[in-house]
């Protein structure tokens, strides 16, 4: 049935039909907390207005006006994730700490994705980010059990949420799934978009000509790898190539790649997390050069958080991970989109 074909989600029948989905919502999120909680994690409450929404390409945030005493209108947004503002929290002191935060994204609608979401972001400082493969088996886990569902489950794909994740690389996938060797197109952080072209184009990707080295990357990612991601069992995508660090340090051991996961279950990611970039100089340039692509694809740019960025020097060494809560709830409910997992979603 086309969703536009159906009675609003406030129709008497309509809401009996996904109630139960958003109890099993309140439980698993219920359980996500006591498990944190036990663990020594204190949960936050970031605030929504930013004055930089975050500054990666292809991030679009809603924009809005914030009068001053003095009358003047100045640009503010809301955030499309709150790590920023935990990042600060961090550099103050604290230790573990998670938020469940609703978070906005323009230009985002479809099965997948809703302009407005909930995302659980969490912190452990002191720790290898490979800690975090496990928390994230655990949410798996938990929202199972509390939705009383055996598998993990959507548009025909099953996933076991009681399996341990299995862990591949960035570079294994594309090799295996693709035929791509991803890694000889990257010398540290620099990229190379003609090789990498080449190869994509070689394996039937259909390209368009201002495609750089990223968009690549995205368009074979899409096609040819995360389809098959999640059949089973969990699988974590891990090491991103350098180019592609965002927040994330650079592997000691290997200058092409960084400490940057997501998870997986039935093709869908679910999780991006990183060991994380401390270094206020190596990410005001990541910013820098974002904003300038931003610019040149969108003709738009975001302000930095200078605030952020003075807070990253006197951050400890830390990683942390963002997993989006309604896309969990959808697999363990099998529920075919994400807004029969939010209480009142968009129109």
């Amino acid at each position: 049935m086309n969703p536009a074909d159906e009675s609003p989600w406030w129709d008497r029948d309509r809401h009996a039909g996904r109630r139960p989905l958003l109890l099993a919502r309140g439980r698993i999120q219920a359980a996500i907390r006591d498990w944190l909680g036990a663990q020594g994690f204190v949960e936050v409450d970031p605030l929504a207005l930013a004055v930089s929404p975050g500054n990666e390409v292809h991030l679009h945030a809603f924009e809005t006006r914030q009068i001053g005493n003095d009358g003047l209108a100045r640009p503010i947004y809301l955030h499309t994730s709150p790590e920023f503002a935990m990042k600060k929290l961090l550099a103050a002191g604290e230790g573990r700490i998670f938020a469940f935060s609703h978070v906005w994204r323009n230009r985002e609608r479809g099965v997948l994705h809703s302009p407005e979401f909930t995302m659980l972001e969490w912190y452990r400082t002191g720790q290898d980010y490979r800690v975090l493969f496990e928390d994230c088996a655990q949410y798996l886990r938990h929202a199972a059990e509390c939705a009383g569902a055996e598998m993990l489950r959507f548009r025909g794909v099953a996933c076991d949420p009681y399996a341990t994740p299995e862990v591949m690389t960035v570079a294994q996938a594309f090799r295996e799934l693709a035929g791509i060797d991803l890694l000889s197109t990257c010398d540290g952080a620099e990229t190379d978009a003609d090789a990498l072209r080449a190869q994509a184009e070689g394996q039937g990707v259909r390209l368009a000509p201002d495609d750089g080295w990223s968009d690549i990357l995205s368009r074979v990612l899409v096609e040819k790898v995360e389809p098959h991601l999640g059949h089973g069992r969990p699988l974590i995508l891990d090491r991103y190539p350098a180019a592609e660090a965002a927040l994330a340090r650079r592997a000691a051991d290997e200058p092409r790649e960084a400490e940057r996961f997501e998870l997986y279950a039935c093709g869908v990611e679910l999780a991006n997390g990183f060991g994380e970039l401390t270094d206020p100089v190596e990410q005001r340039r990541r910013f820098q050069q974002e904003m300038q692509e931003k610019a040149r694809i969108y003709g738009e740019r975001y302000p930095l958080d200078e605030d952020f960025l003075a807070a990253l020097a006197f951050m400890p060494p830390a990683s942390g991970c963002a997993l989006g809560f309604d896309r969990l709830v959808m697999l363990a409910t099998g529920a075919p989109r994400i807004d029969e997992v939010l209480w009142t979603p968009i129109p």
